[in-house]
C-alpha cells in the first residue's frame, strides 16, 4: 500500500484492507461549493478509486470564505466551480480519476452520472435537487449522505436503500426554501463540522464497514454550543412513493423539474432549455457586441454586462441572469438575447 495512505492504513478500523476497498470505489459529488469542494478534497486525499463532480455554478469572490478548494485566480477567470475543483483535485491526488461535469444536477443528468458509483455525497443548496438524489439513490440502491449548513447551524443524515428511512420519507414533499447562506450568512466552521460527518460516513461505507454507519439524524449548532441526534428508524414509510413497496420514484420525472429557479436566496435566476445545445461562443459573442453589450468570456462560459442585469452563458444553453428574482424578466432577457 502506498506511503501516501498510511497514516489512514494504521487506523485499525480501515487497515490495508479498507483501504483496498476505497480505492477500488466511485463517489458521485452533486454540487461543488462549500460542501462539495471539501467533501471532494476528503475524499481525493484518501484515495478514492474515482470521483466524479458536478456543478452549475462558477466561482465568485463571495465563495472563497468558505469554499476551500478555490482562489483569487479562480474568481479572476469565472471559471466554473467544477472546472476549478478539478484543477485543484488533479494537483492534490494525480492517481485518483476526476471527472468534472459544469451543468445541473437534473434526473436526466443523474442517471448518466450514477453508473459505477458507490456512494453519492449531496453538497446542493436545494431540495428539488435533493429529492432527485434521494430517488436516484432508491432507484439503484446507492447510499447517499444529505448535508446541509446556515449561519453556525448544520446537519447530516446517512441514507442507506433498504435499511434506512429515504429523504422522501421523512418530508413527503419538497419544503418551501428557507434561510439560505445568501440570506442569513454562514460561518465556516460549521461547513467544515458538516464535511466531518459526511466524510467520516462516506469513509465508513467506502471501507465497507457498515455496524460503524451512524444512521441517526445530527445537528449542531457550534455558535450556541448545542449539539444532538436524533433517530428516524420510525419514520420508515412502506406507502414511500420513492423506497416503499410501489415505488414510482416521483423527483426523476422530469415535469416536477422546473426549468428556470432563483438560486439560494441571491438576486439570480437560472434559466435551463428545455433541451442542452451546444453554444458557439465565438459566433454569440459576435452577435451580443453587435448589440451595444459588453461580452467577456472564458471556454467554459460568457459573461454578458447589461447594466442593471448579468447574464452568464454556459455552454449547454443554460444561463444565470443576475441582478434579478423576477421569473417572467429572466426568461425576457434570455429569449431576447438567446432566442
Amino acid at each position: 500500500m502506498s506511503e501516501r495512505y498510511s497514516r489512514q492504513t494504521l487506523f485499525p478500523p480501515i487497515g490495508n484492507e479498507g483501504q483496498g476497498k476505497i480505492s477500488s470505489k466511485q463517489v458521485l459529488v452533486v454540487g461543488a461549493g462549500a460542501l462539495g469542494s471539501g467533501n471532494a478534497e476528503v475524499m481525493i486525499r484518501a484515495g478514492v478509486g474515482k470521483l466524479t463532480i458536478i456543478d452549475r455554478d462558477y466561482v465568485e469572490a463571495s465563495n472563497l470564505q468558505r469554499q476551500q478548494l478555490y482562489t483569487e485566480s479562480d474568481v479572476a477567470e469565472k471559471l466554473p466551480k467544477a472546472a476549478a475543483a478539478e484543477k485543484r483535485l488533479k494537483q492534490i491526488n494525480s492517481d485518483v480519476e476526476i471527472h468534472s461535469v459544469i451543468g445541473d444536477a437534473t434526473p436526466e443528468k443523474l442517471e448518466e452520472l450514477i453508473e459505477g458509483a458507490d456512494l453519492i455525497l449531496d453538497s446542493t443548496d436545494n431540495f428539488e435537487t435533493r429529492m432527485a438524489i434521494n430517488d436516484i439513490s432508491q432507484k439503484y440502491e446507492i447510499p447517499w449522505i444529505y448535508g446541509a449548513c446556515v449561519g453556525s447551524f448544520g446537519m447530516s443524515l446517512t441514507i442507506i436503500p433498504g435499511r434506512t428511512p429515504c429523504l422522501n420519507c421523512l418530508l413527503k414533499k419538497i419544503p418551501i426554501q428557507g434561510m439560505t447562506c445568501d440570506t442569513g450568512g454562514i460561518i465556516a466552521p460549521a461547513v467544515q463540522m458538516v464535511i466531518a460527518h459526511q466524510a467520516a460516513e462516506a469513509l465508513k461505507i467506502l471501507a465497507e464497514d457498515w455496524d460503524a454507519v451512524r444512521t441517526a439524524m445530527v445537528s449542531f449548532d457550534l455558535w450556541q454550543n448545542q449539539y444532538s441526534s436524533m433517530k428516524v428508524s420510525k419514520a420508515k414509510d412502506e406507502g414511500c412513493l420513492s423506497c416503499g413497496e410501489k415505488r414510482t420514484y416521483p423527483y426523476l420525472q422530469t415535469e416536477n423539474m422546473m426549468k428556470s429557479t432563483i438560486l439560494c436566496g441571491r438576486d439570480t435566476v437560472q434559466i435551463r432549455p428545455p433541451k442542452e445545445r451546444e453554444i458557439e461562443f465565438g459566433e454569440l459573442a459576435q452577435q451580443l457586441k453587435s448589440l451595444g453589450y459588453q461580452v467577456k468570456g472564458n471556454p467554459y462560459l460568457l459573461s454578458v454586462d447589461m447594466g442593471e442585469q448579468r447574464l452568464v452563458i454556459f455552454k449547454d444553453g443554460r444561463a444565470l441572469i443576475h441582478g434579478t428574482k423576477d421569473l417572467m424578466q429572466a426568461k425576457s432577457i434570455y429569449q431576447r438575447l438567446m432566442g
